[in-house]
């Protein structure tokens, strides 16, 4: 083994077994997902009448496509599962390989803990070889426990087996990611930041390639898309994972070359100074803004590009509508228009951003713990500055900063499909953004409580989330 490869064993096997808490959800929430619709299929929808409706339903709201990818095959349990699934678990994978690899690679030179490691007999790139590999791991004990999981409950093994694979080709693609933006971020939370925006960005362009009639050809533009192609349970076509694999490998390979560039504890984007006087942040209120500059300016700015994005597609769904028989025998005798139904579909849209909006809010609040745990607050609290107020400092942010990116995104999506189609009234989207506020301070809220009352559980924001999901878009 090469001298900047020593000690990767014993620090893997330390790593793991501290990290391991932090994997298990992830794998049982995607698990999850797999099996509960296997489960769910024929309770649901037990015949062919009521499977022919699921078709009618998904095909008639693009916005199915939006989130969920094409449904090719939904007249069996794996077909359904494949739809329901696949596209979410894979994002859900990626989150998953790119919290890992930050947290044990560019977090613990920000900790200091990349020191005391470098103190023992350890080469320079075993730190980064360990959380490429921890990822690497999590994402082949995800695909191995999702895939024995689906064929005990009913899934058929050949169907199950590739879309558990795809999931762990996802977790290979967004390690290698989050182990090249972890040389170029400043600190651990800039190359998170990064690497989810890439992962974001995949999954939109993943989404509006879809629902947008778009060429087949540009599907392969996105990371994600390779994964489509797989075409689980209506093919299994395993070469577009070997792509997936090839990008891994290239990112990691970049990434160890990067790293050999750049100083410890610095990312090759260099941190901004600070200011040379304390100016605004001489309160708690000033002090809270500074902190969340970045976080508010990079949210309002990312959810009013999702809703030019959005304001456009709704502009190409018409035409779905009326390709879609059922629908166009509606419009045609006058049961349904078109724009009613565009408009349920930017219904359906600005739920999802409302769904994005409350993680930006609970990110907020998790800034706080954040700084609390980093030992960071202990010198303001010494000071005057009493807790209620610190924490009010920030819980106005996590619920102002949400409702006006919100507004923003909802002001842009109904500008956009009205200045496309004047069918579409701005001002209509507007009031839906404005009523879907109250429901993301709610989650926000749970946010602030547990955050402030019971840090130990505040794993219960998320959670939260992902329930209002589950809810909200899969429920239905």
């Amino acid at each position: 083994m090469s001298g900047t490869f020593v000690g990767v064993r014993p620090l893997l096997h330390a790593s793991l077994r501290q990290d391991r808490r932090r994997i298990a959800p992830w794998i049982a929430l995607i698990t999850a997902l797999s099996v509960s619709s296997v489960l769910a299929y024929p309770w649901v929808f037990p015949d062919e009448a009521s499977r022919a409706g699921l078709a009618m339903t998904v095909e008639g709201n693009p916005a199915f496509s939006l989130i969920f990818g094409p449904a090719r095959e939904l007249t069996t349990a794996d077909g359904f599962n494949a739809w329901r699934a696949g596209a979410l678990g894979a994002f859900f994978a990626g989150l998953m390989a790119i919290g890992i690899v930050v947290r044990n690679s560019r977090a613990h030179e920000d900790n200091g803990q990349a020191e005391l490691i470098a103190s023992g007999v350890v080469g320079r790139d075993a730190r980064l070889a360990v959380a490429v590999a921890m990822a690497a791991i999590a994402s082949v004990l995800l695909g191995v426990v999702v895939s024995v999981a689906t064929i005990a409950f009913g899934g058929e093994a050949g169907d199950s087996i590739t879309l558990a694979a795809t999931f762990t080709a996802s977790g290979l693609m967004f390690a290698g990611i989050a182990a090249v933006t972890a040389q170029i971020g400043s600190e651990a939370r800039a190359a998170s930041s990064l690497a989810v925006t890439a992962l974001g960005v995949a999954f939109v362009a993943r989404g509006y390639i879809d629902t947008s009639g778009a060429a087949d050809w540009l599907i392969w533009l996105t990371p994600l898309g390779w994964l489509e192609q797989v075409r689980v349970a209506d093919g299994n076509d395993w070469r577009p994972l070997l792509a997936c694999l090839g990008l891994a490998v290239a990112a990691v390979a970049v990434a160890g070359l990067l790293q050999s560039r750049r100083d410890l504890g610095m990312g090759l984007l260099p941190p901004r100074p600070g200011p040379d006087r304390g100016r605004g942040i001489l309160n708690p209120w000033g002090l809270a803004l500074r902190l969340q500059r970045g976080a508010i300016v990079s949210w309002t700015i990312a959810l009013a590009v999702l809703g030019v994005v959005f304001g456009f597609l709704s502009t190409t769904v018409g035409e779905l509508f009326l390709q879609n028989p059922a629908f166009a025998e509606a419009i045609a005798s006058g049961g349904a228009s078109t724009s009613g139904l565009v408009f349920e579909f930017l219904v359906t849209i600005i739920r999802l951003v409302g769904l994005i909006a409350a993680v930006y809010g609970v990110q907020v609040m998790m800034r706080l713990h954040a700084e609390e745990d980093e030992f960071r607050v202990d010198p303001l609290l010494a000071g005057a500055v009493p807790r209620t107020r610190l924490l009010a400092s920030h819980a106005v942010l996590a619920l102002v900063g949400p409702a006006l990116a919100l507004l923003i995104s909802g002001g842009v999506v109904g500008l956009t499909a009205q200045a496309q189609s004047g069918d579409i009234a701005a001002l209509d989207v507007l009031r839906q953004a404005a009523v879907t506020i109250p429901a993301v301070w709610v989650l926000v809220g749970i946010a602030l409580a547990t955050v402030g009352a019971a840090p130990a559980v505040r794993a219960v924001a998320w959670f939260a989330i992902v329930l209002s999901f589950a809810l909200t878009i899969l429920g239905p």
